[in-house]
């Protein structure tokens, strides 16, 4: 783990968890593709309102990124870097876009946490996220649903 701040912050979480000290190191990530987003979802994770996120498969495949699985953790920095707080991944499902519903919507905890709001925000982003590769968004394209729990905060 490159980042010292998500070092000391996995290095203080296995200080009250040695039953962790030999499971993969966390990935470390922020959330969103901008310092504003990033620091805001960072934030709703932080204050329990955050319990999921959702990857584009393609985004996955192109970038050459593993899925998610239960039980991973993850270090989430804000956008400079800095580890806010460990979360563990509880459930992974897929869904085409079109299925994703109010329910879901609201495990995000983004904007109004509405559906119409989850929808219009993560359709810009997959459009930027995919742009690079030559492709676009589309109705039927597969989400990766990932939520999670925060363990361990400073």
């Amino acid at each position: 783990m490159e980042n010292a701040s998500a070092r000391a912050l996995w290095g203080d979480y296995l200080d009250k968890h040695l039953e962790h000290a030999f499971v993969e190191a966390p990935q470390v990530v922020h959330f969103c593709d901008n310092g504003k987003d990033a620091n805001e979802c960072a934030e709703l994770v932080k204050k329990g309102i955050k319990k999921a996120t959702s990857h584009s498969l393609l985004g996955l495949q192109y970038r050459k990124e593993p899925l998610p699985k239960i039980g991973d953790f993850m270090v989430v920095t804000d956008w400079e870097g800095a580890a806010q707080c460990l979360v563990r991944t509880t459930k992974v499902h897929f869904k085409p876009f079109f299925s994703i519903d109010e329910a879901y919507a609201r495990l995000e905890g983004e904007g109004d946490k509405s559906l119409a709001y989850w929808k219009q925000v993560h359709w810009d982003y997959y459009t930027r996220e995919l742009e690079p590769f030559g492709r676009v968004p589309r109705e039927s394209m597969i989400i990766v649903c990932q939520e999670f729990e925060m363990v361990f905060r400073r």
